[in-house]
């Protein structure tokens, strides 16, 4: 353990949550508008077209799901692939300054991928040039852009190809993909296209660390890895030690935090909460027993959102429409009290009602 978290106060586990809950606008929502919660974020994790409405939802009072798509619309935000090489949604300022810190972090993820082990020996630069001048041209699908691949390099894997070009050329989702109320596939083109150059000059790695830290502090080097997808961080954190505060958790590790971060009363009442299939809150730590406590994350929670009941995931759930009807199915996963459950069942309608405002029926029923 370092000298310094020896003596450095110890922030237990229910501590930790209720300042990640607090920090996250899930003790209380924001009045901050969709695009402004991305900002404060760092982004929003979008491989699911609705779980960004559904992340704005649970932390901003009085959301407006057109707000958000209208924004995407403008070009105030934008989906694109970011940390942890997942696809994000983010502001237009975000776009244009994480996505050149992350070039290397890409191109890594690239090189351990199956498509790399696909085309040994190749010569990308010839590929990515063609695949930018492609979807610049016009904006184009990964098939479109595998079939145009594959005409001048018929001799390689052309899904490969493709993959190389969305994994390494600085790509946006366009809409109406990501939109509310709009259906589209996903079609790409170069950032630069689609926002300009931007305004010059941007962020560095040191002020977006301290940003996370903000979002999801008291956070330990491990953590800030596992949020960004960046290694060899430990220059990053050297530079910033002199601000920074220090605490350890219970089992001692050194967790670092903004020199500006609120640390919340561990006994604060915390609201039953539903989020999407993906969230950062519970993907952006290396150790996540500040959200997890009685509940063990596998592939049970596959193309399922969860719930937060006192704070922790309690659960998991899943909307399935068929023609007009809508059913939300809650899935317990840890022993809850009758007025917990019915908490439970409340927020679940009236989320359903959200993501289903058209449907003739909806019900809401336990797995």
């Amino acid at each position: 353990m370092p000298i310094r978290a020896l003596s450095a106060p110890v922030l237990d586990r229910r501590t930790l949550n209720r300042t990640l809950l607090a920090r996250q606008f899930l003790l209380e929502p924001a009045d901050i508008g969709p695009v402004g919660l991305a900002d404060q974020l760092v982004g929003m994790q979008a491989q699911v077209p609705i779980d960004p409405y559904i992340c704005c939802r649970a932390r901003l009072r009085g959301f407006d799901p057109d707000e958000l798509g209208e924004a995407l619309l403008h070009r105030e935000a934008v989906r694109m692939t970011l940390l942890r090489a997942t696809l994000h949604l983010v502001s237009r300022a975000d776009a244009l300054a994480l996505r050149p810190l992350l070039q290397n972090m890409l191109q890594r993820a690239f090189g351990s991928s199956p498509f790399a082990r696909r085309l040994p020996g190749v010569d990308l630069a010839p590929v990515l040039a063609r695949g930018t001048e492609l979807v610049e041209q016009q904006p184009r699908t990964v098939a479109q852009l595998r079939a145009e691949l594959s005409g001048q390099w018929p001799d390689h894997d052309a899904e490969a190809l493709a993959q190389a070009v969305r994994y390494l050329v600085p790509l946006v989702q366009i809409p109406p993909r990501g939109v509310w109320g709009m259906t589209g596939q996903a079609t790409f083109t170069t950032l630069g296209a689609w926002l300009g150059e931007g305004d010059g000059v941007r962020a560095g790695i040191d002020d977006h660390v301290l940003r996370y830290l903000r979002a999801f502090g008291p956070a330990s080097s491990a953590d800030i890895a596992m949020w960004s997808g960046l290694r060899g961080l430990r220059p990053v954190m050297e530079r910033l030690a002199p601000q920074l505060r220090v605490y350890r958790d219970e089992a001692g590790r050194e967790l670092f935090d903004a020199p500006d971060g609120v640390i919340a009363d561990g006994t604060t009442p915390a609201p039953v909460r539903f989020l999407g299939e993906f969230d950062n809150v519970f993907l952006s730590h290396a150790d996540r027993s500040r959200i997890m406590d009685a509940v063990k994350w596998d592939t049970s929670f596959a193309h399922r959102g969860t719930f937060l009941v006192n704070g922790f995931i309690a659960g998991a759930w899943k909307l399935v429409r068929r023609g007009r009807e809508a059913t939300l199915t809650i899935d317990e996963r840890t022993r809850l009290k009758a007025a917990e459950r019915r908490l439970v069942r409340e927020e679940a309608a009236e989320l359903l009602a959200f993501l289903a405002p058209d449907a003739d029926a909806r019900r809401v029923r336990a797995a």
